[in-house]
């Protein structure tokens, strides 16, 4: 057999080169625009006298003194001498060739922080090299890494990849023109420049990235994602979708006459901007946010009606199986008798099923008679075949990762010839309808959805109290329990909601256990139910149903009882370890209290770490829980705090969409880019491709999602 027949292997890779991958630094762009975190001043030397307390310098000196001492504890001290004065260089974690470096008479540069004490200048750890050939013309990069990649290693592969990457101008010159700050920086040259920056530059310009070269990194960024994001809704009127039309006195109308309540205002207007979206040719992609309790399961069952009234099938993902199980309870207690008279029903869908009940609704999703599919991300596996599938709705779209949400929209919806198809190739897309109760601030919605349409429940319905919130210190907690005795003599329940730790699901247990037994003790008589994430589906449904029912007057769990669930006789949330919670979270929490007529409190049991205080972003949080119970303004607070990479959540896929730019911060660039990109899809298509292949690589699918 010739070798040249013979089968390829791909080269093994070295530890480096997976550590590369690991970073996705995959090509050269990549590895061009990995830029550093913090830089090192190798340029000059500071003689010792010169040096101040607390100062990073470089020393150039000549070793006098090495010893190995075990005085408090093992070490190596060393003392140099710079002509100038003397400093004594601690090591704790030493090998023999740092020891031999370090004889006595060797020169050397070493860089690190000096402290004055009353024996003189020391430095701990600091880094050393020989005394030998020219200082650096540039400031040294410090780039992250991960385990297996040192900083030599990186910074050469970054600068290779730098010299081999294809940074030719993508952006439009008319474009360009329209930005001062993009003139007088090419991509190449703010690139090498914040990858080695002259000494002289300014370390507070680079740090906070305000300098003119940053501004053509992230105008360029910006530019990509707005690319992007105008390619997708352009491509997505290309698509085709089923026109999803209600009946004159069809299901719609039916469901409202039978709906218990009246729709609030916001509810009808958002009702219409979906039954417009829907009566289109071109696939919905909407996004319905709403602060929790303002109503976005009836907005969801009322388009779900609009679709099976034309003839096709509705899909509900929600994240976890027991929001998906109270969107099932109500959505088949407002429908079910509704569809009983079209010969439909309302299916269940989760991985938890069992083999003979899931086979059963696998086979009604396929013939059609599950006109609306509630459930998991089961929704969403292989072997789920919908007959005509015409509308998807996601709730808590956030907590599901990009791929499912595509896979969800790629579900197919039906032959070309059925009712209201158009499609070119057969093939139609799903309409979207992604909820969301943590709104998102302005800024983001301008950015990360320019390509969906956004619809905004801002009223609450009638008859929801106020939330008071307060802040209690942990060895308060013998106040708290009285406080709960006080709520269940007055007929009310609580929930005690302890941390996720997600370190241990043990530990997490044994804190949400040892709380329900503690509770137990101090509430004698008084039946207390114990929920968390290990419990089997069926024991969830148990404690859920005797809390729901009343039966158990308080309900010790951990936050699977985030979203989703409905108790309006509950009156008081008590949220332990509160300060180790996210934002959103808490106030999805305390969104489960209040939903009755009776007065409800929720109170944020925190504890502050042993001989410290809090930690500035804990108390950020705890603070705006206190002031504002205003989703909308909790989702800006929410988003100062983390920065949008963190808020943006799964959407991303793990991957920031945004390195460098900063959405409240530049907001002029962001304009700009938002100006930029349909000029560039309309009159430099190839560019615009180009660019976003550089900036996005395959990143670009996840924005549509």
């Amino acid at each position: 057999m010739p070798s040249s027949a013979l089968p390829s292997t791909p080269p093994k890779l070295s530890a480096p080169q997976k550590a590369l991958r690991k970073l996705g630094l995959a090509r050269d762009i990549d590895l061009a625009l990995h830029l550093p975190m913090r830089y090192e001043d190798e340029t000059r030397i500071v003689r010792l006298r010169d040096a101040r307390h607390g100062d990073v310098v470089q020393v150039e000196a000549e070793v006098t003194h090495s010893e190995v001492t075990f005085r408090p504890r093992r070490q190596l001290l060393v003392t140099m001498d710079d002509g100038s004065d003397h400093c004594v260089l601690r090591f704790f974690n030493f090998y023999p060739s740092l020891q031999k470096q370090m004889a006595v008479g060797a020169r050397l540069r070493v860089r690190g922080e000096v402290r004055g004490g009353l024996a003189g200048w020391t430095m701990m750890h600091p880094v050393v090299r020989a005394a030998a050939g020219q200082l650096p013309a540039s400031l040294t990069p410090v780039y992250s890494t991960v385990a297996a990649l040192p900083q030599a290693y990186l910074r050469k592969a970054v600068l290779a990849g730098l010299s081999r990457a294809d940074l030719s101008e993508t952006v439009a010159a008319p474009c360009l023109s329209q930005l001062h700050q993009l003139a007088s920086w090419t991509l190449r040259d703010a690139l090498t420049f914040l990858h080695l920056p002259t000494p002289d530059v300014s370390l507070v310009q680079l740090q906070d990235r305000t300098h003119p070269a940053w501004h053509r990194l992230k105008a360029e960024e910006l530019l990509a994602q707005q690319l992007s994001q105008f390619e997708a809704r352009r491509e997505r009127e290309h698509l085709r979708a089923p026109q999803l039309v209600a009946a004159r006195d069809g299901l719609h109308e039916k469901l409202l006459a039978v709906l218990p309540f009246g729709l609030t205002g916001a509810q009808r207007r958002v009702g219409e901007e979906i039954a417009r979206d829907l009566s289109r040719v071109q696939p919905m992609h909407r996004l319905l946010q709403g602060d929790v309790g303002s109503g976005k399961t009836v907005v969801a069952a009322l388009a779900a009606a609009i679709a099976i009234d034309a003839g096709w099938q509705c899909a509900l993902m929600a994240p976890t199986e027991i929001l998906a199980e109270q969107h099932f309870a109500k959505l088949a207690e407002w429908l079910s008798p509704l569809l009983q008279e079209r010969g439909q029903r309302v299916a269940w869908l989760t991985g938890s099923q069992k083999k003979k009940a899931r086979g059963e609704m696998l086979a009604l999703i396929a013939s059609g008679e599950a006109a609306l599919v509630v459930g998991t991300h089961a929704v969403i596996q292989e072997q789920v075949n919908f007959f005509k599938l015409g509308l998807a709705v996601i709730d808590e779209q956030h907590r599901f990762g990009v791929q499912q949400r595509l896979d969800l929209r790629q579900k197919t919806a039906g032959a070309p010839d059925a009712p209201g198809s158009s499609a070119r190739d057969g093939a139609q897309e799903p309409h979207l309808l992604m909820m969301s109760a943590t709104p998102i601030p302005r800024t983001l919605a301008m950015s990360y959805y320019a390509d969906l349409d956004v619809s905004t429940l801002d009223e609450l319905p009638p008859g929801r109290t106020p939330v008071v919130t307060k802040l209690v210190a942990a060895h308060r907690r013998d106040e708290v329990i009285e406080r709960i005795r006080s709520q269940i003599s007055q007929g009310r329940q609580v929930y005690w909601v302890c941390p996720l730790i997600e370190e241990s699901e043990a530990l997490d247990l044994r804190n949400a256990t040892e709380t329900h037994d503690e509770l137990a003790a101090a509430l004698p008589g008084v039946t207390i139910g114990l929920l968390h994430s290990r419990m089997p589906s069926a024991d969830k449904k148990e404690v859920m149903g005797k809390f729901t029912s009343g039966e158990t007057l308080v309900l010790v769990s951990t936050t699977v009882i985030e979203v989703g669930v409905d108790v309006p006789n509950a009156s008081l949330m008590v949220i332990e370890h509160a300060e180790r919670f996210g934002l959103s979270q808490l106030h999805q929490l305390r969104g489960r209290v209040g939903r009755g007529s009776a007065a409800s409190a929720c109170i944020l049991l925190y504890e502050v770490p042993q001989g410290g205080r809090l930690s500035e972003s804990a108390r950020a949080r705890l603070k705006a829980m206190v002031e504002t119970s205003d989703g909308f303004e909790i989702a800006r607070r929410d988003l100062d705090i983390r920065g949008p990479g963190e808020f943006m959540g799964s959407r991303q896929s793990g991957a920031a969409l945004l390195k460098f730019a900063n959405l409240e911060e530049d907001g002029d660039l962001l304009a700009w880019a938002q100006q930029a990109a349909p000029l560039m899809l309309r009159n430099h298509p190839n560019l615009a491709r180009l660019h976003i292949e550089r900036w996005l690589g395959g990143k670009s699918e996840y924005l549509k999602a």
